[in-house]
């Protein structure tokens, strides 16, 4: 602590070291000189993947171009709608095939971020997706190059004929190597700020009640001596951040601790599916935050969920919904969970531009895509797809705008298209035939 405290100025990567905890640091003011010589705040990367599709009429807005009125589905982005782009018109062609309604849902969250059509057998081919690209090229100076995130555990029979790693993850880190997502809060909280110590030791430490900042204490009280005001109020309030999340972890594992019914059940996860997926979302934001990571993939739901989200004010089960026999009533209560979802978007986004980054915020200098590989479940259709891509990407993208395409636009073209926006130089990706303008 006292090696860097002697200095002018912080430097980017300071981690305050404790008991099998590593805690890194926002960016501060106090940083500020020393990345002054150095490059800008790099985009954070994240696809935010739910299935079964929407009720695409009531998402689709009316007008093109800038300044759209936002439908039903999608006006909790409002407020966000300088960093917001809805991209109408595409689809998934390679996630049709043989098989039926379940090989159509598998296919579906594996085509979406990598534009390859799924090999039918139970040994998984695929292809890799846009989030390990761009780990690979841009954020490999990270702990951590990539995260995967979901909330529901694996499903271990998929049938159709085909592997489940289709339907458990939309990762791929090669054709043949799709990557594990974590559904458990307090595991992925464990690898961001664990630093490398034991598994004993992390364990012994959540064994006596030592949170990650009772860890480091005395280094946080010397270093918030030193600090300027502003930067103490930035820490503060990333301490405050930390200390929650530390909290409704712990009580989600107190929760299900002694409940012998459910044996099976990993500490951490919380019971209720909203506060599951808000945590997920606040881990992603201190990951970004702190660039422990920069890139992360998130799989909401997987394709044929049941799950029931009370919050919304549905009780229908998600996938039994989707299938609305196009009933109008069954279609806009569909919609009134799609809203819900993107409600829950909208929390994300709101806790990523109210954290300062460089000359702007999160929102700022991320690029974020958020979609389904579904149109209508109830047909099984792949286009037109459900999809808004959100954020700054660093100045490099536009918001406020409505983009329509030609009909049946290759998802691919708009992945590729992503991928130039952050300066990686592809010609073709998946199966994308073109471009989309952004």
């Amino acid at each position: 602590m006292a090696n860097f405290l002697s200095k002018k100025h912080l430097p980017r990567r300071t981690f305050l070291r404790g008991s099998g905890a590593a805690l890194a640091l926002p960016l501060l003011d106090s940083m500020v000189p020393a990345l002054a010589q150095g490059p800008k705040p790099k985009t954070r990367f994240g696809a935010i993947y739910f299935p079964h599709g929407a009720t695409m009429s009531l998402w689709t807005p009316a007008t093109v171009g800038k300044d759209f009125e936002f439908t039903d589905i999608l006006k909790p982005l409002e407020p966000f709608r300088r960093y917001v782009n809805v991209i109408s018109d595409l689809s998934l062609p390679l996630a049709y095939g043989p098989g039926g309604a379940t090989a159509n849902h598998n296919r579906s969250a594996a085509s979406y971020l990598s534009g390859a059509k799924p090999e039918t057998g139970s040994i998984p081919k695929l292809g890799v997706t846009i989030d390990q690209i761009i780990a690979r090229q841009l954020h490999q100076d990270t702990p951590l190059p990539s995260m995967e995130l979901t909330i529901e555990e694996a499903t271990l029979n998929c049938g159709a004929g085909s592997s489940c790693a289709y339907r458990n993850t939309i990762s791929w880190q090669s054709e043949d190597s799709p990557l594990p997502m974590q559904n458990n809060p307090q595991v992925l909280f464990e690898q961001l700020f664990g630093d490398g110590a034991t598994p004993a030791q992390r364990e012994a430490r959540r064994s006596q009640s030592l949170s990650l900042l009772d860890a480091v204490t005395e280094q946080i009280n010397s270093l918030d001596k030193a600090l300027p005001a502003a930067d103490k109020l930035r820490l503060e309030q990333y301490l405050t951040d930390i200390r929650e999340i530390e909290r409704r972890i712990v009580q989600a594992g107190e929760k299900v601790t002694d409940e012998i019914e459910v044996p099976d059940k990993p500490n951490g996860i919380p019971d209720e599916v909203e506060e599951h997926i808000k945590l997920m979302y606040d881990l992603q934001v201190l990951a970004w935050q702190t660039e422990i990571s920069r890139v992360s993939t998130f799989l909401m739901a997987k394709e044929l969920s049941g799950a029931v989200y009370p919050g919304s004010g549905v009780r229908d089960s998600f996938h039994t919904l989707s299938h609305h026999s196009n009933i109008e009533d069954q279609k806009a209560r569909f919609a009134v969970l799609n809203n819900y979802h993107v409600s829950l978007f909208a929390y994300f986004l709101d806790k990523l531009q109210n954290i300062p980054d460089g000359e702007g915020s999160l929102l700022d200098n991320s690029m974020i895509l958020y979609g389904s590989g579904l149109s209508d479940a109830n047909s099984h259709n792949h286009d037109p797809l459900p999809v808004v891509l959100a954020g700054g990407a660093s100045g490099k993208l536009e918001g406020n705008r409505h983009i329509r395409n030609p009909d049946r636009t290759h998802m691919s073209n708009l992945l590729l298209s992503m991928m130039h926006k952050l300066d990686i130089d592809m010609d073709t990706f998946g199966d994308s035939d073109g471009l989309v303008s952004l």
